[in-house]
């Protein structure tokens, strides 16, 4: 076992290009071509983490929170951070970060959240726009079903719930082979006209390399001839916060005694009650609060994120209630989530979850 190995298999979940531009996710220490003895999921990575794995015999960290986000000029211990770092290298430990593009599946961070709740008729909260391309290209009759099959086997041809989907018309292609071409059909310096299926198919685009390779291999022709277009069309399985539905309404106060228990709280913040019971739910794991105005059009009746300012809960407008449970409290199950994706990918392999609490933050009552 390899650490890239371990690396894709979390890469085909959560594709790094799914990270938000600010971010840093990736492989931060150690090189993916060393053998991996062991994994140890965290949501950050501290000097207690570093010091369990080696104890462990982990080599690899997997966390949640990139403990680089900016450029580092020295590394000289004068901070956590720099600590972090040193000691990793130290002690040969790689560290790879999975954070926004977790952040933006549909079964990521804020599904893991929706499961401890119990909601029902989940989907993205925010859905982004601009993930999808379509490719068009031509195949001879005979070979066309061999193209689609290559095409959707690296990952195109998905729609919601519907796989292996396309669109197919026949037409008269044509052409001639010039000097030094090997024609598949035809002959060189004449022109010929082929029967042809025109095969249009939509994929996310960070697959486009591999689609394009696929396409590349499976067809016969000497020179490919296809198109792609970005699409403006919503990617609903991409994008911030999850929205889903309790099984059957419940009272504000139960609810309150509901997100209490399902995220071990001693206590949270949250916004006037509207002396309505409570079905519809939004959530976003971590600093969410860019996603109340969303919730409020979702007709979400509780909002559930962390980071929430002062000024932003009147955000909530007496339409919604805003919960605010801590950042660490919001996402601690995404370690769990990290945990399962691997062990379900190497089911023998060493792969623990911390026992390191890394929230910074403490409760006075």
């Amino acid at each position: 076992m390899i650490i890239k190995e371990i690396i894709t298999a979390l890469e085909v979940f959560a594709a790094p290009e799914l990270q938000e531009n600010y971010d840093n996710s990736g492989l931060i220490t150690g090189a993916s071509t060393w053998e991996c003895k062991g994994v140890l999921c965290t949501l950050d990575v501290t000097v207690e983490v570093v010091k369990e794995a080696v104890e462990k015999g982990c080599n690899l960290i997997v966390a949640h929170h990139p403990i680089i986000f900016k450029g580092l000029k020295r590394l000289n211990g004068k901070n956590y951070i720099e600590q972090v770092i040193i000691e990793a290298i130290k002690r040969d430990i790689a560290i790879y970060a999975c954070h926004t593009n977790l952040d933006n599946v549909v079964l990521g961070v804020s599904h893991k959240m929706a499961e401890r709740l119990g909601l029902k008729n989940i989907s993205v909260l925010a859905p982004k726009k601009g993930m999808l391309r379509r490719l068009i290209t031509f195949a001879p009759l005979d070979k066309a079903e061999e193209v689609r099959k290559a095409v959707f086997a690296a990952g195109a041809g998905h729609i919601g719930q519907y796989s292996e989907c396309s669109f197919n018309s026949e037409g008269t292609g044509t052409f001639k082979a010039d000097e030094g071409a090997d024609p598949y059909v035809g002959k060189v310096g004449e022109q010929h006209q082929e029967r042809e299926t025109k095969i249009e198919i939509v994929y996310p685009f960070y697959l486009e390399q591999q689609v394009v390779n696929a396409l590349v291999a499976a067809h016969p022709y000497e020179e490919v001839a296809y198109d792609i277009f970005t699409m403006e069309n919503i990617h609903y399985g991409i994008g911030a916060g999850i929205v889903g539905e309790l099984e059957a309404p419940v009272s504000e106060s139960e609810f309150l005694a509901r997100i209490k228990q399902s995220f071990n709280l001693t206590s949270f913040r949250h916004t006037v009650l509207k002396g309505k019971p409570v079905q519809k739910v939004a959530l976003c794991g971590g600093s969410g609060a860019f996603l109340i105005k969303s919730a409020v059009a979702a007709g979400a009746d509780f909002y559930i994120t962390a980071d929430v300012k002062y000024h932003e809960f009147f955000d909530a407008e007496g339409r919604t209630v805003i919960a605010d449970i801590g950042h660490y409290e919001s996402e601690q199950f995404t370690i769990g989530l990290l945990h399962d994706l691997i062990l379900k990918k190497f089911p023998t392999f060493a792969v623990l979850k911390t026992g390191v609490n890394t929230n910074p933050v403490r409760y006075y009552s």
